[in-house]
């Protein structure tokens, strides 16, 4: 089997394992907001009927929270709650993600605020939220109150990246105050590392580890955040629209603040002094202008030092586990994951 073919199956049957703890979550809200939260979750379109064709995501964070309670010996299953409280956060981030950036399409159909409205999809990620935090503090055992804890001091975490993340928006492209490749890490490191370290702590907390493999799983989560946030940068340059759902260089078009764009500026030379050109422009950067813009990202390394440091994370990632004694089937379906996240198309 292939890396990606057991990639598949390693989240498939985690999602298997935790989705009827999703369906009682949701089925806890208002007829209206549940619609609001299956939709965004992949499971209905906006009539409320099933949507076979609708995406529910990776299910990484879910698979993360499993895996790692699976490799500190306990059952997958006690791991649920974590796995729940963890894909609903996901969830209610991106309804309100997408809200901040404007962006109308979230898994190749309308994002939940262009569906039902901004304010119905803000209640609808504040719902999600709420939920998350319930279905783990409802969670059997001694272990819950520290797993509370950790999920909020995620949540907060979360909230700062992406305060940083906007805050960037409006920094200059080069000179002082210009954001670098170091600030921006550290901004993926809470927006995106804080949640998935989150779910692998969670599920080794709630499997009973010591509090040494919890730190491990969390900081191991961290790293596998940023890698997963570099590669989706490379995807927003040179993914295949017809792969990724998203437009041909969307994030150079938007004049997002990547990696890669990021890493291309610091290097300096011709082709970044160029790209900062572009970039500070008024021009549309479509068609040609786009194009030109990532060729120009590549000829000034952006591209090459993204793809290091998505694989220096995710050997951080190992080398935060290495020494643990873990169970060796569980670490091998992570393994398959780490695997996936740096080879991965959409």
């Amino acid at each position: 089997m292939s890396v990606s073919g057991g990639a598949v199956g390693v989240l498939a049957r985690c999602r298997e394992l935790v989705r009827p703890g999703l369906v009682e979550a949701v089925g806890r809200l208002d007829a209206w907001t549940g619609e609001m939260a299956a939709y965004a979750l992949g499971w209905r379109d906006v009539s409320g009927a099933a949507d076979p064709a609708a995406s529910e995501g990776k299910g990484l964070r879910q698979a993360l929270a499993v895996l790692s309670a699976e490799a500190v010996g306990a059952e997958g299953k006690v791991a649920g709650p974590a796995a729940v409280a963890v894909e609903l956060v996901h969830a209610f981030s991106l309804v309100h993600d997408d809200i901040m950036d404007g962006d109308p399409v979230r898994r190749r159909r309308a994002a939940v605020w262009c569906s039902y409205g901004v304010g119905p999809a803000v209640l609808a990620g504040d719902a999600l939220h709420a939920l998350a935090v319930r279905s783990l503090a409802e969670a059997p055992g001694e272990r819950v109150s520290a797993a509370v804890r950790r999920l909020s001091v995620a949540l907060t975490s979360l909230v700062r990246g992406q305060a940083d993340d906007l805050r960037f928006e409006s920094l200059p492209w080069r000179g002082p105050g210009a954001v670098g490749p170091d600030a921006y890490g550290v901004m993926a490191e809470q927006k995106t590392g804080s949640l998935l370290g989150c779910a692998a702590a969670l599920g080794a907390e709630l499997g009973g580890a010591p509090a040494g493999t919890v730190a491990a799983f969390d900081g191991a989560g961290r790293h596998l955040g940023v890698a997963f946030q570099v590669v989706d940068d490379l995807l927003g340059v040179w993914g295949d629209p017809e792969v990724t759902g998203k437009p041909v260089h969307g994030d150079l078009r938007h004049r997002k603040k990547t990696y890669p764009v990021l890493a291309a500026l610091a290097g300096g030379g011709p082709a970044a002094r160029e790209l900062a050109v572009l970039l500070e422009g008024a021009e549309p950067l479509e068609g040609a202008v786009a194009s030109r813009a990532a060729c120009l990202v590549e000829e000034a390394g952006g591209l090459a030092a993204a793809r290091v440091q998505a694989r220096e994370r995710l050997d951080a990632a190992r080398a935060c586990l290495a020494g643990v004694r873990l169970e060796a089937v569980a670490v091998r379906e992570l393994e398959v994951l780490v695997a996936f996240l740096l080879d991965r198309t959409s």
